[in-house]
């Protein structure tokens, strides 16, 4: 994804340099993860005046195989678009977590969902898991936008980018009757990590 023309002093982020962040979010075919890396990165490209390139992998079913999106999001220029030590991971189910887990790089931040992973200690990660299912299912009752949520989590617990970047996004690409569900989602993510550190 190349950056576009520099957008106004509105829309850009207020800080004025950012570590360059390697991600990975996975899960199964059928869960989003791909959408949510390309909202991710067109956020940061969009929205934060920053580079990023996206690229995904499938496994051997287009649903239910495990999938997998690599997100980069620097200031400064990327020159490989895969990533291969994440300092950033997101596993929605086990068997992405049973792959992934292991190539995090020492002490990176790992976000899992507690209905569909079982942590392993020897993880040399920051392990940070969430009940992310049940909440959206609580609180929404559509585990469609699960993915929304789990990226909503990974904005709040890392400050990535900002929030209302990832629902001008939205905005862009959801349609209008499922935007409302998609933005509680996000914000539910937000709240949930809130709730986490207080």
């Amino acid at each position: 994804m190349r950056k576009p023309k520099k957008p106004n002093k509105q829309t850009q982020k207020t800080s004025s340099t950012m570590q360059t962040q390697r991600i990975i979010l996975s899960g199964s075919g059928g869960q989003g993860v791909i959408t949510a890396a390309i909202i991710l990165a067109e956020a940061a490209v969009l929205y934060e005046d920053l580079n990023a390139v996206q690229t995904q992998s499938y496994g051997p079913e287009s649903r239910g195989g495990a999938t997998r999106a690599d997100v980069i999001i620097s200031d400064a220029p990327i020159y490989y678009p895969k990533v291969e030590q994440p300092n950033l991971a997101a596993c929605l189910t086990q068997e992405a977590y049973n792959r992934y887990s292991r190539s995090i790089r020492p002490g990176g931040l790992l976000l899992t969902d507690r209905h569909y992973v079982r942590q392993d200690p020897r993880i040399d990660a920051h392990q940070v898991p969430l009940d992310m299912h049940e909440t959206v299912m609580k609180e929404i009752g559509n585990p469609i936008v699960l993915n929304i949520c789990m990226l909503g989590a990974l904005i709040g617990l890392t400050v990535l980018i900002r929030p209302e970047s990832v629902a001008h996004v939205l905005e862009r690409r959801v349609p209008a009757e499922f935007l409302d569900m998609n933005r509680m989602a996000l914000q539910t993510g937000l709240d949930m990590v809130t709730k986490m550190t207080r």
